[in-house]
This record gives structure tokens, C-alpha cells and sequence, in this order.
């Protein structure tokens, strides 16, 4: 493994950081693989009954790698067939991810430790209990670049409503700490330096909880109040890989690439 992702073990409760602190822990593809593995690990690991994810540093994930994105568009040296291919290949990579951490059995605790944008959005979404530090900056800048945060929005409208969704993704606003708060995104704004210790506390009061029991609770959440979303997170991957084949999508990498603002028609 290359080290974009790390995980601790501190019974009973498992720890995983996403760790390229020195690019914003932005998620290439690299890194999606190791999150991956480290779910399926904690899974597999009996000592582990709840589980915290955080970032290294002081941002949570500015999301999506866009550099590696744009290389993509600019010098994969692929034909358009063959790009637009791994564009549905990466969206589905990315929905399978968001799904394994809705249904890891054991409770997840996103601590938030600084901006998230975009996909890392998603994961907070994600998880069972949301811990932010009050610099925890929340945006989904999709439809600046060209993208669509076809991920992103299923889970802010499941998790809070279509309001907050539309306000992130379609209006491009940004909710500062207070206002993630009050409306339901961060369950609790923690001092930064206390988040991991704040995660643990809640972690091991999980673990006081029959496993089974929170599994099957769990379960009955997403097939009860949550029984559409994982068709909307399928259509949304299919709206995440379409976009990125567009001329706006190519016209926004190339701005990102070249550091200037898109030109839009």
C-alpha cells in the first residue's frame, strides 16, 4: 500500500485516516482502493466495534483528486471510448465505497477536522455520527469544474433533506461549522484537538451495545427510511460518469489544469 490511507486499532474502536495532508487528503484513485481495503478490514476485525474516519491534518478532503482528473481528460492517451469507460468504472468504484460504509454493521463516526468538499462530503455523509471542529467548511464545488455531485446530493437529501442538497450542489453555497450544525449535518462541533478523543468516547459507548443488535438496526434504517437511496446513489453514479463526458466537464479540467477561470457557453 502507498500510505494514503491509514489505520489504528485501539480496541474497541478502529481508526481511519485519510493521509495526503499535503494535498488536502484529496481522493485519486489510489487512494479510493485503500479505503476500500481498510473498510473490509475493520469489518473482518473482531476487537473493532465502531469505527472513526478523519483526516490527517488540518482538512478533512477537498474530494475528488482533480489534477488526476484532469489528466484524464487532457493526456490519458486513451481513446474517447476507452476514457469514457473509466469514467463509469471510477463513478461505480465510488458508489460501491459510499455503499460499503452505509452498510459497515458497526457505527461509524465521521470526526470532521477541517474543510470537506465534494466527495469527502459524501463520506461524512456516510457515517452514523458526524464530530466537526469549527473550521469544518462544508461545499461541493462540482458544477464549477463541469461535474456533477451525482454521489454527493442523493446523500445530503437522505441524511437532511433536498433543501440543504440544493443549496450545496445546485447553488454552490458553503455552510461554515454553525450552520452544518444547525441543520442536522454536524450532530456535535467539538475543539479540534479533542475531535479524535470526542470520536473514542463516542466509539466505546457503541461498543457497550450488543454487535448484532446495532448490525440489524442499522440494516432495518437503510431498508426502512433509507429504501430508495441506494437506487438514487445508482443513478447518480450513472449522472457522475455522463458529466464527466462533456464539453463542459473538459472545459472545466482544462480551467482547473491552467489555473483560470472556465469559460462556459
Amino acid at each position: 500500500m502507498s500510505g494514503f490511507v491509514e489505520v489504528k486499532v485501539t480496541p474497541p474502536v478502529g481508526t481511519i485516516i485519510l493521509n495526503r495532508p499535503e494535498a488536502g487528503n484529496a481522493i485519486s484513485r489510489a487512494m479510493l482502493e485503500e479505503l476500500q481495503q481498510a473498510i473490509g478490514d475493520l469489518y473482518q476485525e473482531k476487537r473493532v466495534r465502531a469505527a472513526i474516519l478523519t483526516g490527517a491534518g488540518d482538512v478533512f478532503s477537498v474530494g475528488q483528486d482533480l489534477a488526476e482528473l484532469a489528466r484524464a481528460h487532457v493526456d490519458s492517451g486513451l481513446s474517447d471510448a476507452e476514457r469514457h469507460e473509466q469514467f463509469g468504472d471510477e463513478a461505480d468504484a465510488i458508489a460501491d465505497l459510499v455503499a460499503e460504509l452505509l452498510r459497515f454493521p458497526k457505527p461509524v463516526i465521521a470526526t470532521v477536522n477541517g474543510p470537506a468538499a465534494g466527495l469527502g462530503v459524501a463520506l461524512v455523509m456516510a457515517a452514523d455520527v458526524v464530530l466537526a471542529c469549527d473550521t469544518a467548511e462544508l461545499s461541493v464545488p462540482d458544477a464549477r469544474h463541469g461535474l456533477v455531485a451525482g454521489l454527493v446530493a442523493p446523500l445530503v437529501a437522505y441524511r437532511v433533506g433536498a433543501a440543504a442538497a440544493t443549496r450545496l450542489a445546485v447553488a454552490g453555497q458553503s455552510f461554515d461549522a454553525a450552520e452544518a450544525h444547525r441543520l442536522g449535518i454536524y450532530h456535535e462541533l467539538v475543539k479540534h484537538d479533542l475531535l479524535w478523543a470526542r470520536g473514542m468516547e463516542i466509539g466505546q459507548h457503541c461498543a457497550t451495545s450488543a454487535p448484532q443488535a446495532v448490525s440489524l438496526t442499522k440494516r432495518l434504517l437503510l431498508e426502512t427510511v433509507g429504501e430508495k437511496l441506494f437506487t438514487d446513489l445508482a443513478s447518480g453514479a450513472i449522472a457522475t460518469a455522463t458529466a464527466r463526458t462533456t464539453d463542459a466537464a473538459r472545459e472545466g479540467m482544462a480551467a482547473h489544469r491552467e489555473g483560470r477561470e472556465a469559460r462556459w457557453e
